[in-house]
């Protein structure tokens, strides 16, 4: 079968292992039924903007044409450096956006896909947000009543703990067994006083697992504008990468807006 539309980045579903799916338009293929199946993922040489739809040569943050880049709230400096979140000064370029997506309960969290890492996240969107970076297990250590208050404390964890996925360990399962409520009990005293109260109670360890037949011993990542087809028996697929038995590797989300033929 055959199917063309505009990549976005792959949804899921927290099942046991999780479930993916292949949006392209209004179609949507469940992947895990791919597993060991031979798929073809063809570039049709046209790329769209995911925010206003206008026809592109250069998509910019995994998506968007430079016009939104630059003037979209989502695509400010401080989506990535949450410690800069100007929403509360009233600069923000959307104060909507800013309501919906800053002025919200955040979690400062711990996480173990690569390393143990430090990270936040919506409240509402962190299981996606664990899935989505890989994450082998999860635990809320905060819980803080906005972005800015986060990526303060983030960035004082960060001095202690690794802030970053090494996304080619994540992808080849590498990882040293960790109790997080042991590393979130370290971590406790490394965070000032005036941060405390936000503090939660040890929590059940959220874990994920991942649709895979196995594991590749090297990792090839592939690029859609360099190699515009690619074709190979599917064994895994894990935060936002499909893996391929050679060890060809894509990450979905690097390619939203690209226009492709998925033949399965």
């Amino acid at each position: 079968m055959e199917q063309i539309g505009y990549l976005t980045p792959l949804t899921h579903q927290p099942s046991s292992p999780v479930t993916y799916y292949l949006s392209l338009g209004e179609e949507s293929i469940t992947l895990n039924d791919m597993l060991g199946e031979t798929i073809q993922l063809t570039f049709l040489g046209e790329k769209s903007c995911c925010f206003c739809g206008r026809k592109i040569k250069k998509t910019y943050n995994n998506g968007y044409c430079y016009p939104c880049f630059t003037s979209l709230a989502q695509n400010d400096l401080c989506i990535v450096k949450p410690e800069l979140c100007h929403y509360h000064s009233g600069t923000c370029r959307d104060q909507a956006f800013g309501e919906k997506h800053c002025h919200q309960a955040h979690y400062v969290y711990l996480a173990l896909s690569s390393d143990v890492k430090v990270g936040i996240t919506r409240k509402e969107n962190a299981i996606r947000r664990w899935i989505n970076q890989g994450a082998i297990a999860a635990v809320p250590i905060m819980e803080v009543p906005y972005r800015k208050m986060a990526g303060d404390v983030e960035i004082l964890l960060a001095k202690h703990l690794k802030d970053k996925t090494n996304w080619r360990k994540m992808l080849k399962n590498e990882y040293t067994e960790t109790d997080l409520l042991q590393v979130k009990q370290r971590v406790i005293p490394l965070i000032p006083e005036e941060y405390r109260s936000y503090l939660l109670p040890d929590q059940s360890i959220q874990q994920f697992t991942y649709p895979s037949l196995q594991v590749p011993s090297k990792i090839i990542p592939l690029n859609l504008d360099k190699k515009p087809s690619i074709k190979g028996e599917l064994i895994g697929i894990k935060a936002q990468y499909l893996l391929f038995k050679n060890g060809e590797v894509v990450n979905i989300r690097k390619h939203t807006g690209y226009k492709v033929s998925f033949h399965y």
